[in-house]
């Protein structure tokens, strides 16, 4: 009962970040660069600060928690954050060229998989992660094997479909450098899992064992930002976007903030879910080191749900919509399989 309890505390996380870029489609007016470092600002640093503050014991602070886990703990979790940002301003850009539904299977697939399994075959590195298991690698191999046939399914919606109305469904599709910039997202994301299992030294005893992940959390997306936060104030400074700020009328800054601290807030919503949700995994190693996969398997049949309701495969065959319910089948029987044993 309490494994279930984690699973639907996670998938309701997982639909709050799948659900993220719908209200991006709300901003007027600003540049991609303004509207992904302002929705930032919330969903790297305000939401995880406030966040992290609910790991903080009675009488304790999260400023102390950080310095008793120590330099080394504090630099490498913020420098996976840092790698990991790279996949999350890759990934807002698979998003444009992709769409919800592909740009996030491939993106996500990606991380599931490296995510999922690095940490265990690194022990070295990362020392407090579970050991890797025939059940976690098969495990994981299903939710790779759903990602892969949703990203078939993909393949075939864009033959299926001509320039026209590939445009009209994602407004900058582009298959060859949607798929790139896809996996590298993917790869690159994985550090935020790889950040988490260095900062496991920040979860203390005696506070809430509900959210002892969360200051970790803040930990890596302060390197996230700094990635992030870089590469779109050099876009305002190279595309002259800086102005978008504050040149639009009130009315529209007032929208446009609101709809950043919406997105922000769903983006966050994952890893407070996901953090959240393990703690009801204690008793089982095997979901607790398959996790991050879970997390991930959800993220990709939420935002094909997303993908569906949002008309971007509207129009395509029978087989693209077979194959494209087949790929969410393996993901959902990838999220069950590992309670069978």
């Amino acid at each position: 009962m309490t494994i279930l309890i984690g699973l639907l505390i996670i998938a309701v996380g997982s639909f709050g970040q799948s659900s993220s870029y719908v209200p991006i489609n709300r901003i007027k007016d600003w540049s991609w660069e303004c509207f992904w470092l302002v929705q930032g600002i919330f969903a790297w640093l305000v939401f995880p600060y406030l966040g992290a503050l609910l790991a903080v014991p009675e009488g304790g602070s999260l400023f102390g928690i950080i310095g008793s886990a120590g330099g080394s703990v504090v630099l490498k979790t913020i420098g996976f954050g840092i790698l990991w940002g790279i996949g999350g301003l890759t990934f807002g850009l698979s998003m444009r060229y992709l769409g919800v539904a592909l740009g996030q299977s491939l993106a996500l697939g990606t991380c599931s998989a490296f995510g999922t399994l690095i940490p265990p075959l690194l022990p070295q590195l990362f020392p407090a992660a579970e050991k890797m298991t025939t059940i976690l690698i098969i495990g994981v191999s299903i939710a790779i094997a759903g990602i892969a046939v949703i990203g078939y399914a993909g393949a075939l919606k864009s033959q299926n479909m001509s320039e026209e109305e590939k445009k009209k469904a994602v407004k900058d599709f582009a298959l060859k450098k949607g798929l790139l910039i896809a996996l590298l997202a993917g790869v690159m994301s994985a550090c935020f899992a790889l950040g988490l299992e260095a900062g496991k030294p920040l979860a203390v005893s005696g506070g809430n064992p509900l959210f002892e992940t969360l200051p970790a959390t803040l930990l890596v997306t302060i390197g996230g930002f700094i990635t992030n936060a870089a590469y779109c104030l050099f876009q305002n400074i190279r595309n002259g976007s800086g102005k978008d700020y504050f040149s639009v009328p009130g009315a529209t800054l007032l929208n446009n903030l609101l709809f950043c601290v919406l997105a922000g807030g769903l983006w966050y919503s994952q890893f407070f879910g996901l953090g959240m949700g393990k703690s009801y995994f204690s008793d089982s190693p095997v979901i607790l080191a398959f996790s991050w996969s879970i997390l991930m398997s959800l993220n990709v049949i939420f935002s094909n749900v997303w993908g569906i309701i949002l008309k971007e495969w509207k129009g395509v065959s029978l087989q693209t919509i077979i194959v494209l319910s087949a790929g969410i089948c393996l993901l959902i029987f990838s999220l069950l399989f590992p309670n069978l044993f």
